[in-house]
């Protein structure tokens, strides 16, 4: 695409767009959407995205982690031409997180965490508690905690300066901070909310069940229980509501502040429930969630091979955007979208040349 007509389109800088990869890779491994217009801005070319690999380096790169080899790839957003540049990983890389500052990248290989530090690219820390494959990873909004969830039912709490503090010291085993093996079956997705060390997480789990912790304390506040597998959750910033995607194509949104308080709160297509609205449009699982800043709109990509827009307040799906269909192997698809926040920069000074106030450093295995 010419850049020349992404500057003239981006001259409204839209405060928030969306970031989306599927695993065809026929078009483009990941395309920039206006997320009121729908319109496509900018596409990465090169491989394919494994699952909640797709992340910004301190808003000037863009990674994502292939889900066939074990190699990153990187795309400068700054420049005219988008070339791809390539990272090896010890193996194939299942989840990926990057910190708020960009200065570490946390990748989840096999049952291990790997974290390298970006500007150096030196491989920092690799830690083991999980037992079967680590599939998601989460940051806190200040970068000081991470938390991770995988096959093996577990929702880790690692806190980064406890593990910078003994990196250099490899006869010492790094302790998470936190462990909860509450959910019955692998966890599938996890949300981290503001606050940083006393923030909340909410986990979603093949076992039919969302859980909020609370980071701080460690204790479980409140189990939601669906009659479907949850494959993706997320809550908006104030933490009024939560939205779990389901196996099924439905998105449910529950109220967090339905009375009277409950610690276990149940809820089934069969009977009506005023605390939680569904949102109906999916034909296939929702494989992932997100909303925009204000928590008016909802944005979900599904294993149908679109990625929907839907308003919080109605429930009605405003606009759909699809990917490559034709896939071979249709239960590999695996639409991963974020949301980008304007705050100092608006988007249109991102894609013009300027000067790098850092440099990305190659990941050392």
């Amino acid at each position: 695409m010419d850049f020349k007509r992404i500057e003239f389109k981006t001259m409204s800088s839209p405060d928030e767009i969306i970031i989306s990869s599927d695993a065809s890779g026929q078009l483009w491994n990941s395309c920039l959407w206006d997320l009121q217009s729908g319109t496509s801005l900018l596409t990465f070319k090169g491989g394919t995205s494994a699952p909640r690999t797709l992340d910004l380096i301190n808003k000037e790169y863009l990674i994502a982690a292939s889900n066939t080899k074990p190699v990153l790839h990187i795309w400068p957003l700054q420049k005219k031409e988008s070339n791809q540049m390539k990272i090896v990983c010890p193996g194939i890389v299942t989840s990926l997180t990057v910190t708020p500052d960009g200065s570490y990248c946390i990748a989840g290989i096999a049952e291990k965490i790997h974290m390298w530090q970006v500007c150096t690219g030196s491989l920092l820390a690799v830690l083991s508690r999980h037992y079967q494959t680590v599939r998601c990873l989460q940051c806190t909004d200040d970068g000081s905690t991470f938390v991770s969830g995988g096959d093996d039912n577990l929702v880790i709490v690692w806190s980064l300066g406890v593990i910078l503090a003994e990196c250099g010291n490899f006869n010492t085993v790094t302790k998470p901070r936190h462990v909860w093996s509450s959910h019955s079956l692998p966890v599938t997705d996890i949300h981290v909310g503001i606050g940083g060390s006393r923030a909340r997480v909410v986990s979603s789990s093949l076992d039919q069940t969302c859980r909020l912790w609370d980071i701080s304390s460690g204790e479980l506040l409140c189990k939601f229980v669906f009659d479907v597998s949850i494959m993706t959750v997320t809550m908006d910033a104030a933490e009024f509501q939560l939205f779990a995607g389901g196996s099924n194509g439905v998105i449910y949104s529950v109220n967090l502040f339905e009375m009277p308080i409950r610690n276990e709160r149940h809820f089934q297509d069969s009977t009506e429930n005023t605390s939680s609205v569904k949102f109906q449009g999916h034909t296939k699982k929702v494989s992932c969630l997100s909303l925009s800043f204000d928590g008016t709109q909802l944005v979900s990509g599904s294993h149908d091979n679109t990625v929907k827009v839907w308003d919080v307040y109605s429930g009605q799906c405003i606009k759909t955007l699809s990917h490559k269909e034709g896939f071979v192997y249709v239960e590999k698809l695996s639409v991963m979208l974020i949301l980008y926040e304007r705050k100092t920069r608006s988007f249109e000074e991102l894609m013009l040349y300027s000067s790098m106030r850092g440099r990305l450093g190659v990941l050392k295995n």
